[in-house]
């Protein structure tokens, strides 16, 4: 999917169209709230493919393959024409600035979306993921806000409705497979914020409608044990190591098997992490260069043990400073890390 050079590009506020396949495909004016959506079964599988492949040319031949599969009516190249036409007209005719943009274009060889200035709901998807996984680490509160408005874009499963041919069918199952990553990766994420009173139950769930994840019932194990419920996250690794056995004669994975060990033993790993200091919003602390070194003075006697006991005292009051210093330069670090990951508005959105 190509919505702008290397799948993203920077569109303004009012660019108007969005392009939907997470849940039935559709196209959405943003501006008038209006949604055009194709109203047989052919025309949604054309439209999903177009979108799916937008700014590259599909033959003729692979759209009548997506849409009829290996027995294609005769008049399947005539039929394939009609469906592009009745297609460019809905476009034409329901986008805000579909008077002057050619969405569907004729080539040699085929068809092509021509997006424009459109967005795309999988593109944002896309964003929204990465960096939610990338703050995951070092902001797992941030982390959660930006997985969970990845998955808010999801309407159903992904181009529903659409999926008789390869192109369709391929696609939605890779972003089900991102989907449900992206899914796991928030639960990651409200575990290392502590959230993990609130999850047991919808992990329970997944578990159950995913049983070959092993990363689900990982998951669901250290929120239980979390709660202080250890008999029952050691049932779901049972469970998990059942389901796998019987559907796919294979025992858990490394992971999911440590992961019992460490609840069997109370490892402390499996505590709770301390939450991040917060990062004020005032000013960095100005630098505060350390006092000049003081040489000692004098000694009012000889005695070389009073001397040597001194000079101990100012190495410790030295290594103090220093070490006080070196707490303010990885404060500071970690403060200018966490600013310079924060999206700057009007930057590169999808």
């Amino acid at each position: 999917m190509d919505f702008g050079a290397h799948g993203v590009r920077d569109v303004p506020d009012d660019a108007g169209v969005d392009f939907r396949i997470l849940g039935p495909v559709e196209v959405f004016d943003r501006r008038t709230g209006a949604c055009i959506v194709p109203s047989g079964s052919k025309q949604r599988a054309l439209l999903g493919a177009l979108v799916v492949r937008a700014g590259h040319v599909l033959s003729a031949e692979r759209l009548i393959h997506e849409l009829w599969g290996d027995r294609p009516p005769v008049s399947a190249a005539n039929a394939l024409q009609a469906h592009v036409a009745r297609l460019r007209r809905l476009l034409q005719g329901g986008a805000p600035d579909g008077g002057g943009h050619e969405w569907i274009a004729t080539r040699s060889m085929g068809y092509l979306l021509s997006p424009g200035r459109a967005t795309a709901d999988a593109q944002r998807f896309h964003r929204l993921s990465a960096e939610g996984r990338a703050a995951l680490a070092s902001d797992p509160v941030h982390a959660a806000e930006l997985l969970r408005g990845a998955l808010a874009l999801w309407r159903g499963p992904a181009l529903e409705g659409s999926t008789h041919g390869p192109i369709c069918t391929v696609e939605a199952d890779r972003l089900e497979e991102l989907r449900l990553t992206t899914l796991e990766t928030l639960h990651d994420a409200n575990l290392r914020s502590g959230r993990h009173a609130e999850i047991t139950r919808d992990l329970e769930r997944l578990t159950a409608s995913h049983p070959m994840r092993e990363r689900l019932y990982d998951l669901h194990m250290l929120a239980l044990y979390r709660c202080g419920r250890q008999t029952e996250a050691l049932g779901v690794y049972e469970r998990a190591r059942r389901r796998l056995v019987d559907e796919l004669g294979v025992e858990p994975g490394p992971a999911l098997r440590e992961r019992m060990e460490a609840i069997l033993h109370h490892a402390p790993s499996l505590a709770v992490p301390r939450p991040a200091l917060p990062v004020p919003l005032a000013p960095p602390v100005p630098f505060t260069p350390a006092a000049p070194f003081t040489p000692l003075a004098p000694a009012a006697s000889p005695d070389p043990h009073a001397a040597l006991l001194e000079l101990g005292r100012e190495i410790a009051r030295l290594g103090d400073r220093i070490e006080s210093l070196s707490r303010e330069q990885e404060e500071l670090i970690r403060r200018f890390n966490l600013l310079a990951a924060v999206p700057v508005p009007g930057g590169q959105l999808v």
